[in-house]
């Protein structure tokens, strides 16, 4: 089967949880453009709301305006493959210039950021961008596979083999993350580019989601699909504590 052959069908859902007053989390689902977003903002005074739905707004326009230039008759290319993860890192780093430039004018909205997870299909391919601590797994034969790193300082402590696996799920310092869309200029954006077949599933949330999930879970929460396997995943974080905002999106391949 070809890229073209390929269609993607997503849910999502955003949920307060159960300690939070405000939701700082935004998500974008948009199968018709093929782009599915998740951002977790940060700051004060709601800044963070502020943060995630300018974050996704600016990558949504931009990758609207930018794929249809990309040589869609021959998507699966090398050269149209490489294009793409160029544009989904430019409107991730333009939704930074944004929030940055946004916080520097308001001083209520110093020191906002937000995580991006982002997807965008090509043909038989998906273009991953990653900022932050939220993620995007792959679901495929029943199989939960993470596919983006987090950028977490307990993430870094555990590759340079100063903690162990056990140190890190006890440590105060779980939540600091390294990089973030808006607090400064510019961020290093990781990109991928996956290969996608009929049948596979995304799941891209928020870390309100999957610090409460273990990723052997996450198959048989989706198995259902569609917005009631949404609804499973969220209110298995609120069952588990819902200590932050949960949101979570799943894309489905037919």
């Amino acid at each position: 089967m070809s890229g073209r052959d390929l269609e993607f069908y997503s849910c999502g859902a955003t949920d307060v949880g159960q300690k939070r007053q405000i939701n700082e989390d935004s998500f974008l689902c948009d199968d018709e453009l093929g782009l599915w977003v998740v951002a977790d903002g940060m700051g004060g005074h709601a800044a963070g709301e502020v943060a995630s739905r300018e974050a996704v707004d600016t990558i949504h326009g931009m990758v609207k305006r930018d794929k249809p230039k990309l040589d869609l008759t021959n998507p699966d290319s090398e050269e149209t493959l490489r294009v793409g993860a160029r544009l989904l890192e430019g409107a991730v780093q333009a939704a930074t210039y944004l929030v940055y430039g946004m916080a520097e004018l308001d001083s209520n909205k110093a020191g906002m950021g937000t995580t991006i997870s982002a997807m965008m299909s090509l043909g038989s391919h998906a273009v991953t961008a990653q900022v932050g601590d939220s993620r995007i797994y792959r679901l495929r034969n029943s199989k939960a596979e993470q596919l983006t790193e987090d950028h977490t300082l307990i993430n870094w402590q555990i590759k340079q083999g100063l903690i162990t696996e056990e140190e890190a799920r006890l440590s105060r310092h779980r939540n600091v993350i390294t990089r973030a869309v808006g607090n400064r200029e510019y961020v290093q954006v990781d990109t991928a580019i996956v290969p996608v077949s009929p049948g596979d599933q995304f799941l891209l949330c928020s870390d309100g989601l999957h610090s409460y999930l273990r990723t052997d879970e996450i198959s048989s929460v989706a198995n259902t699909g569609g917005q009631e396997s949404v609804d499973r995943f969220i209110k298995l974080a609120n069952r588990r504590g819902g200590r932050d905002n949960i949101t979570a999106v799943l894309v489905e391949i037919g």
